[in-house]
């Protein structure tokens, strides 16, 4: 090797570990600007939830709501409510057209796909002009009140509806989602004269409904022997069933999604997915 090409390989072999160095650095720096939004994301979700549970009616719809019937008004009070969607500005309906209910499932306080976004059931109805009610409910439950309760309180939702519109072309359309639907038809095999159209969104009425080996909820409740966790559950809860041991379940379906996935995506996309994600877990 010449004299030379000494100092060509030294440069060589210098730039490489230069470039390694600075390469290092770059991801050090950019992994620790990326934790410290990260941890922000975390603080704002949790200051999210502590103001979510500080409101008197926590819910996550969009859109402004006028209060019709509160359940706690009625014979036997029970802490559901009806309340009629504004619709938002630039939005026409026409009260003559059929009415749509959606009904809240009770897992969790929120609308979720009923309306929590602009593209959503009541987003859809109203863009087809029809007058939009939604049936939510407080999350403590009134003293002793049962599902036959909520059932009679719900029946008699519908019936506030029909009237307010009793020119409509059609009976009221109900939409209930995930526990909403089997309390919707529940009511529908007692009152079938109250509604119209039924769509239930996520609640199947047979054990072998879902994909077969894929949603192991629905494999769950066999292996578990039936309904009497539930029942434990509600007595170790004083009487009182939380529904967000339903949503567990649907976390539990894909712990690593719930306990790292969510989390690392948010991560890797700090710049963009803070939005989305803070908004999902509102709800």
């Amino acid at each position: 090797m010449s004299s030379n090409q000494v100092p060509a390989k030294q440069a060589q072999v210098s730039s490489d570990v230069f470039g390694l160095l600075g390469a290092a650095t770059d991801y050090a720096i950019d992994a620790a600007q990326r934790t410290v939004l990260f941890w922000d994301v975390m603080r704002q979700r949790g200051n999210q939830y502590r103001e979510h549970l500080a409101e008197t009616v926590p819910n996550v719809l969009t859109y402004e709501a006028e209060l019709i019937i509160d359940g706690r008004t009625l014979k036997r009070p029970v802490n559901y409510g009806l309340v009629r969607i504004v619709p938002p500005k630039g939005v026409t309906v026409d009260p003559r057209r059929r009415p749509f209910v959606i009904v809240d499932p009770r897992a969790g306080h929120g609308p979720g796909i009923g309306g929590f976004k602009a593209d959503s059931e009541i987003g859809v109805a109203f863009k087809a002009g029809h007058p939009c009610y939604f049936v939510g409910f407080l999350p403590e439950p009134v003293p002793a009140q049962t599902i036959e309760d909520i059932a009679r309180a719900e029946a008699i939702f519908l019936e506030k509806v029909a009237a307010l519109h009793p020119d409509a072309d059609g009976k009221p359309c109900v939409i209930g989602n995930c526990q909403g639907g089997w309390a919707v038809m529940m009511l529908a095999a007692i009152r079938p004269e109250l509604f119209g159209p039924i769509i239930i969104a996520g609640s199947p009425l047979s054990y072998w409904a879902g994909v077969h080996g894929k949603n192991p909820m629905r494999y769950s409740g066999g292996l578990l022997g039936g309904s009497w966790l539930t029942a434990l559950t509600s007595d170790l809860g004083g009487g009182k069933f939380d529904g967000a041991w339903l949503v567990q379940n649907f976390e539990n379906q894909n712990p690593a999604n719930t306990l790292w996935t969510k989390q690392y995506n948010v991560y890797s996309k700090i710049d963009t997915e803070a939005p989305r994600y803070l908004g999902f877990e509102r709800h």
